[in-house]
């Protein structure tokens, strides 16, 4: 029997699980089977690592329910924390993933199962609405923007995001993630939920975080400090830098902890 041995992650509590060199089976159905929270191993995805010429690694991305997604924000630095640990060094990382190459840059941390990273991740773009989007029946006045950040994101401005039924929203527009987003606490601060396609409800997201953090400056419900907004998520807090000489490019800097490795069998 072969024994498949990952390592398991998280980011701000949006977790995921590392295979290097993996076997070649349905790679979409094994991602059901170890992200499942009762009879798996239990995560958000699985991301997969292949060699690659002139790259740290080769990131591949499935969602919990086995579909693919292009990008992870803090998948990708749970990613560069495997990495690093088979490397042994927290050196910067170039990773091929399916939006595009991404630069990461590593730290230690107090913690040393929990490293800071920071990570390159492209420029904002704008999407046309999404199908099905008038579900939500969004008053005319809130604001809303459809982005791009290599994956799909749908970002509303609310007056508190912890009354919103997120999980009946989210449901209406399952082939987008969706960020709803307030104000502060602090003057260069949103907070965010987000039900992100194929996982659900997470305690974060990376790529939401870096699409409503440009959203909620552009709409002024943010005043980034030296290009920066903090963005307060369910499971921790993360920041998006934006540079003067490219206000679209985002550069997204968060912790990423390992909490184990474990082998399991291939079934």
């Amino acid at each position: 029997m072969t024994t498949l041995t990952l390592t398991k992650h998280h980011g701000l509590g949006n977790d995921f699980l590392v295979l290097f060199d993996p076997p070649d089976v349905n790679h979409a159905l094994l991602a059901i089977q170890l992200c499942n929270r009762h009879t798996g191993l239990g995560a958000d995805g699985l991301l997969l690592a292949h060699d690659a010429e002139g790259y740290a690694a080769k990131m591949t991305l499935y969602n919990a329910d086995g579909s693919r997604a292009e990008m992870s924000g803090n998948g990708i630095r749970c990613f560069a924390q495997a990495v690093a640990a088979r490397r042994g060094d927290l050196g910067p990382q170039l990773i091929l993933t399916d939006a595009g190459d991404r630069v990461v840059v590593l730290a230690s941390t107090d913690d040393e199962h929990t490293i800071s990273a920071q990570v390159e991740m492209g420029e904002v773009g704008v999407l046309g609405e999404p199908q099905g989007w008038a579900a939500l029946a969004c008053l005319p006045d809130r604001p809303v923007a459809h982005l791009t950040m290599g994956n799909p994101h749908s970002v509303v401005g609310v007056d508190e995001v912890a009354v919103v039924d997120l999980a009946d929203l989210g449901g209406k527009v399952p082939h987008v993630n969706l960020e709803i987003v307030e104000p502060g606490p602090e003057s260069n601060a949103i907070t965010m939920r987000v039900h992100e396609r194929g996982a659900g409800i997470t305690f974060a997201c990376g790529t939401g975080a870096c699409a409503s953090a440009y959203a909620a400056a552009q709409w002024g419900l943010a005043t980034p400090i030296d290009g920066e907004v903090l963005v307060h998520m369910d499971g921790g807090s993360a920041t998006v830098r934006f540079s003067p000489e490219n206000p679209t490019l985002a550069v997204l800097t968060g912790p990423a902890t390992h909490i184990a490795t474990i082998q399991v069998p291939l079934q």
